[in-house]
């Protein structure tokens, strides 16, 4: 019997194409994937890509090649650009635990030469300087509020309280503020945001695209060279943002399941039976369907009792979907886009939703300052909404709300709720997921019971958290 072996095909010593290839081959070749790379060069992983995934299109080939990415100094409007790839993993700079500089901001480049490039200057170091001066109140009141312990050092006390006054007055911060990110994705990924990048109607978005194929290609030059703007994109896009639909928007609740699988419960504990059984899903859901509630009970029981407080589910649990229609502040949103196992549908960052207060703002008594600097954005926003609507994103705090679309399964509300409700999230997305998950458990409450949650409600955040929202 051959002798199992597990080991590295290391990028220190192979090209990220030329692992690529060595995988690739494994399909057709007997040979070791050892014998397979040592075969190989460059020249020789260029010709075979550019003939298989390039000219067959088996494009899953590429996903052998690894590439890590480092954006700095990009707006908050491009990052989110950037991070919207669901195969991909990202660490971003954390506006709960730094603090931002007076210059740390993008000019959209559309701006050049626009009577309107020095107000929005102005405006941004409004909010820069007003979040600036903010800093210092809020850490006075949270040290009073929260004593140095006994031995504590500086640095030990300070971060443990930074995130705690950092994270109110985040809430002044723009769109526009700069922030770096770490991108860690395979060339087939890396292909797909050059291609999405350069059909964005913004131009810091396309610049950073083109900059994005230059530095892949020199790891990657066949992968991703013929990475290109889409017309489709462009075009489908374009048309989309230009339909008026003349439907007027009507005031709603901030957070709207409106729709769900009514058997998802049913469904899940069906296809927990099919997996290990041996009868058509029809006939496991139609018994599911014949039991009696108790019998049902112990059926999730021994499908969701045992779970940890750090275990993943089944899959099972996927069966069942909901869709939610939420307004959430902008804050609580760069929390929220990193479920990319969700399916998000973003609305463009708007002051037209108004803005939330965290309490400690008002507390600290710069309440006055907070919502002048909030209302010149607002201004600010609709003289750049009229010039380009994409642009005017830029301006935008963090504490102004925003509508989302998002439909997901009940695996991923168990990932979902049971991180964002922990004492360490911050509280605007604590505030959503208590929600959400009020809102499941009341058409789901045999399953969605399993979570564990703190203790805590959506209500109770909204009082000891916010002012106004």
């Amino acid at each position: 019997m051959p002798e199992r072996e597990i080991y590295l095909l290391s990028p220190r010593e192979l090209s990220p194409e030329t692992i690529a290839v060595a995988f690739a081959k494994t399909s057709r070749s007997p040979e070791s994937f050892r014998e397979i790379a040592a075969e190989l060069s460059d020249e020789k992983s260029a010709q075979f890509h550019e003939k298989w995934v390039v000219g067959y299109g088996h494009a899953s080939v590429a996903e052998h090649a690894v590439l890590h990415i480092a954006f700095e100094n990009v707006s908050r409007v491009a990052i989110e650009v950037i991070e919207g790839n669901r195969l991909a993993s990202y660490t971003e700079k954390s506006t709960r635990y730094q603090k931002w500089g007076p210059d740390d901001f993008t000019i959209p480049p559309e701006l050049d030469n626009h009577p309107l490039r020095d107000e929005f200057i102005a405006t941004v170091r409004l909010l820069f300087s007003t979040y600036a001066e903010s800093l210092d109140p809020v850490k006075n009141l949270i040290i009073e509020r929260a004593p140095r312990r006994e031995n504590e050092s500086d640095e030990a006390y300070d971060r443990r309280i930074r995130s705690q006054y950092v994270d109110r007055c985040r809430f002044l911060l723009p769109a526009a503020a700069n922030a770096n990110v770490g991108m860690t994705a395979n060339a087939r990924v890396i292909e797909m945001t050059i291609r999405k990048m350069l059909s964005h109607p913004l131009e810091e978005v396309r610049q950073i695209g083109e900059k994005l194929k230059e530095v892949s290609k020199s790891e990657t030059p066949t992968l991703v060279k013929y990475a290109d703007a889409n017309e489709y994109v462009m075009g489908t896009t374009k048309e989309l943002a230009n339909i008026d639909s003349k439907v007027e928007g009507q005031k709603s609740d901030w957070c709207t399941l409106i729709d769900y699988d009514k058997d998802g419960e049913k469904k899940i504990l069906a296809a927990a039976l099919y997996r290990f059984d041996e009868i058509p899903y029809a006939n496991a859901l139609a018994h599911v369907k014949s039991l009696k509630k108790k019998e049902r009970e112990a059926l999730a029981e021994t499908l969701l009792g045992k779970l940890g407080k750090y275990d993943i589910p089944l899959r099972e649990l996927e069966y069942s979907t909901y869709t939610f229609d939420l307004v959430m502040d902008q804050g609580a949103y760069a929390e929220f886009k990193r479920h990319r196992m969700m399916t998000q549908t973003p609305q463009r960052l708007t002051t037209r939703l108004g803005y939330t207060t965290p309490l400690l703002i008002t507390e600290a008594g710069i309440g006055s300052k907070y919502e002048a600097a909030m209302e010149a954005a607002h201004q600010m926003y609709e003289k750049l909404h009229a010039f380009n609507p994409d642009v005017a994103q830029y301006i935008v705090p963090n504490g102004f709300n925003r509508r989302v679309l998002a439909q997901f399964n009940l695996r991923e509300a168990f990932a979902f709720c049971q991180l964002r409700t922990a004492s360490n999230a911050h509280f605007s997305i604590r505030r959503v997921a208590q929600k959400i998950y009020d809102d499941i458990s009341k058409v789901h409450p045999l399953l969605s019971k399993y979570m564990k949650l703190r203790k805590e409600t959506w209500q109770s955040v909204e009082e000891n958290y916010f002012s106004k929202i």
